[in-house]
């Protein structure tokens, strides 16, 4: 990480006085802050959204026992960066107005107050579960965190973080490892029981975690299952808040504005939304100060996020990456992406989704587009793409068996799939090569290897491109049964023929002249 000069100060506690004016900073005594959230995955996401909601209701007077212990799993990076700092961080809300021109608030959060690295101190994560002051362990691991099979939403038992986890107690790796052990240490110790909230873009997260936890649980000792199963709490959530990778040009920014250097600020867009059940086991702050909606049933508000805004962002970020868009404004820029997205959604997408009384869902798609239209995001599609195993089963596909089961057509959301499956290449249409980020990136290329292979001697033509699709939707860990669907294949195929053969600006063309694919 780049630093903005070799003299600048660093933002620590002893410097918020001096910061300018127009900065917000916590209004609340630090000093007096204890440590009652425990939160695994301290990536951008968590402090962009859980910690800013987190400080209002504390800016506002909520209970000094609500700080927050950052957790990271995997590398030291962030503590690195934010230990020196005790913790403090600037958060950068970008935006544009009516003329383009870019507009920044900033504002810098003091309720994260210790950062801990798994893999260097496994047992300190371990007593900060089960510590008597922790009342909520919050996860933000993305979809892989959770060593599951995305198609079946079972506990992978052969993952080998689990394999792992299951025979050293005192030296977890995974998510669910660290929960379960730290859960059977306070069980132990005679305390409580606490709440385990999924902030995760997953349908029925809360649900999926609880599984997860309970399968884990079940292999260490049936009596601390069922005592996790009877008294912790595991409510559902969506969030919603787009939070692009921060790069040293946004440090360099965001120390010009602050007067000082932060060595990992964080920027994101200022739309939040956070839905979550409130079914807490231990109290909770009152987040309904920093926007949080509490409800008693968060599912219609998970599936309408996960197929509109994740849906939508994951078939932009496959055909912008093939296309050589690198940014999310950039591909809105181009009028056929964006006539896609608006059919995407009005079409296929808005006529699955469940009841929301009072939600004005013209008004919500809308809005969605503008969000992706924000041009002081500069939101990396590659960034987007990552993963997409483990997402488009929620994200995509989901919709696409409603759809069937209702008869309907889904050629635009075939597109999605099908540009997910012409990715999987790793080289752009300009042929520039990049990475695979994916859990599976084995597994898929060895799938993509086959299918070529089965492509090229099935002859030409439809039949050939049948094939092709036929071996990668018969990925089972993904497309479950769908692979057996002849309507879903052959949509899929088709767009797929129109990618290849027409690129991305072609089938988009395509699509746009045609509207819904008679082939679908």
């Amino acid at each position: 990480m780049e630093l903005v000069a070799a003299n600048a100060a660093r933002l620590t506690p002893e410097r918020v006085a001096q910061l300018p004016a127009a900065v917000a900073r916590p209004g609340y005594d630090r000093a007096a802050m204890r440590v009652g959230i425990v939160h695994l995955g301290l990536g951008a996401f968590v402090r962009a959204h859980l910690a800013a909601v987190n400080e209002a209701a504390l800016d506002a007077g909520a209970d000094p026992c609500w700080g927050i212990c950052g957790v990271s799993l995997r590398q030291a990076d962030t503590r690195d960066a934010l230990a020196p700092q005790s913790g403090l961080y600037a958060l950068a809300l970008r935006s544009a107005d009516a003329d383009g021109h870019e507009q920044t608030r900033m504002a810098v959060i003091g309720c994260l107050l210790e950062t801990l690295v798994a893999p260097e101190d496994p047992q300190a994560v371990l007593a900060r579960i089960a510590h008597a002051d922790t009342r909520i362990v919050s996860v933000t691991v993305t979809e892989k965190g959770y060593c599951h099979d995305p198609a079946s939403g079972r506990l992978n038992m052969l993952h080998p973080d689990i394999v792992h986890d299951l025979a050293h107690p005192l030296a977890p790796r995974s998510t669910i490892g660290f929960l379960v052990w730290g859960l059977r240490q306070r069980r132990a110790a005679g305390l409580g029981p606490i709440t385990l909230m999924s902030l995760d873009n997953l349908p029925g997260n809360g649900h999926l975690l609880r599984g997860m936890v309970l399968a884990f649980a079940q292999q260490v000792d049936a009596a601390l299952a069922a005592w996790i199963e009877a008294l912790c709490a595991f409510p559902c959530s969506m969030v919603d808040r787009i939070v692009p990778r921060t790069t040293d040009g946004d440090r360099r920014e965001v120390a010009h504005m602050l007067g000082m250097h932060d060595a990992w600020p964080v920027l994101a867009e200022p739309y939040l939304e956070w839905v979550v059940e409130d079914q807490f086991a231990a109290g909770r702050p009152d987040w309904s100060l920093g926007g949080a909606r509490f409800v008693a049933e968060a599912a219609p508000f998970e599936t309408l996020k996960l197929r509109t805004v994740n849906g939508t962002h994951s078939a932009l970020a496959y055909l912008a990456v093939m296309a050589g868009w690198a940014t999310v404004d950039q591909a809105m820029a181009q009028p056929a992406l964006k006539a896609y997205l608006a059919a995407l959604l009005q079409e296929e997408i808005v006529p699955t989704l469940p009841p929301l009384p009072g939600l004005d869902l013209t008004r919500y798609q809308q809005r969605l587009l503008q969000r992706f239209e924000n041009p002081a995001l500069k939101h990396q599609t590659r960034q987007i793409a990552m993963d997409g195993s483990q997402k488009l089963p929620q994200r995509l596909l989901d919709t696409v068996r409603a759809r069937l089961a209702a008869d309907l057509p889904i050629g635009r959301l075939a597109l999605a799939v099908a540009a997910w499956l012409h990715f999987l290449r790793g080289v752009d249409e300009a042929g520039r090569a990049y990475d695979i980020q994916d859990p599976l990136a084995a597994e898929l290329a060895q799938r993509y290897a086959q299918a070529e292979y089965a492509a090229r001697h099935t002859g030409a033509g439809p039949a050939a491109l049948l094939a092709w699709t036929q071996m990668l939707t018969g990925l089972p860990t993904v497309f479950a049964d769908l692979g057996d669907d002849p309507r879903f294949v052959r949509a899929v195929a088709l767009a797929a023929h129109r990618l290849r053969s027409q690129g991305v600006a072609g089938a988009l063309e395509a699509a746009q002249q045609e509207g819904i694919s008679p082939a679908s």
